[in-house]
């Protein structure tokens, strides 16, 4: 069945418009500071929202002027799961979780641990994302992440963090190291990804705090 056609609004990019295909929307929101656009079904609607403003079509209550209906996106891979972590200070308490990607539903949330760095929440739960894939059977679903770092973590085996160890996260610690060992002792073929967040916004499991 061939795909179904999609107009494009551009109200704030480089050049605003009206786009019949997503990579022309993207050539005109990509690295464009607080770009607005959205997809509609047909021409018709397209063209009625161009004549407005995008203030009455994003999500209510949104406080982000990217795209969230993540659904729209086709290069987003839709079998997918989202990680991501959230620290309050540097270091201080952090927590990170993974959701669906299109549902945002809640598959695990860990946290908060005393004394963390935003890193190392990414990197515990893209290891935790994995495993928990790998305990259904599950071995095609790919896993997304917002951080370079946490993902060459992963690849390389290793969480190079520099964070001091003390009594307040030490639990930490012995998480990183479950998590490398986890590495160590097992295969994975689900793709891990990275998060376009210039071009996509916010990655789904995000936990809102910015």
């Amino acid at each position: 069945m061939a795909k179904k056609q999609k107009y494009y609004v551009v109200w704030k990019g480089h050049e605003p418009g009206i786009y019949k295909s997503w990579s022309e929307c993207l050539s005109q929101v990509k690295n464009y500071p607080g770009a607005e656009y959205k997809a509609f079904p047909n021409e018709v609607a397209a063209e009625a929202a161009y004549a407005n403003q995008y203030d009455d079509y994003k999500k209510k209550g949104s406080k982000t002027t990217v795209k969230t209906d993540y659904s729209l996106i086709d290069d987003i891979i839709k079998d997918s799961i989202a990680v991501d972590a959230a620290c309050s200070g540097n270091p201080g308490a952090m927590e990170y979780r993974g959701v669906k990607t299109f549902t945002k539903e809640e598959l695990f949330i860990q946290g908060p641990y005393k004394m963390g760095t935003n890193n190392v929440g990414e990197f515990l739960a893209l290891v935790h994302g994995l495993a928990m894939l790998q305990k259904a059977g599950n071995d095609h679903t790919s896993i997304y992440s917002d951080s370079k770092i946490a993902i060459g973590w992963v690849r390389k085996g290793k969480a190079k963090t520099k964070l001091k160890r003390t009594p307040k996260n030490d639990i930490l610690f012995q998480l990183i190291a479950r998590a490398e060992s986890w590495i160590a002792s097992n295969k994975w073929k689900n793709p891990i990804l990275k998060w376009e967040t210039k071009i996509w916004g916010e990655i789904p499991a995000d936990f809102g705090r910015k």
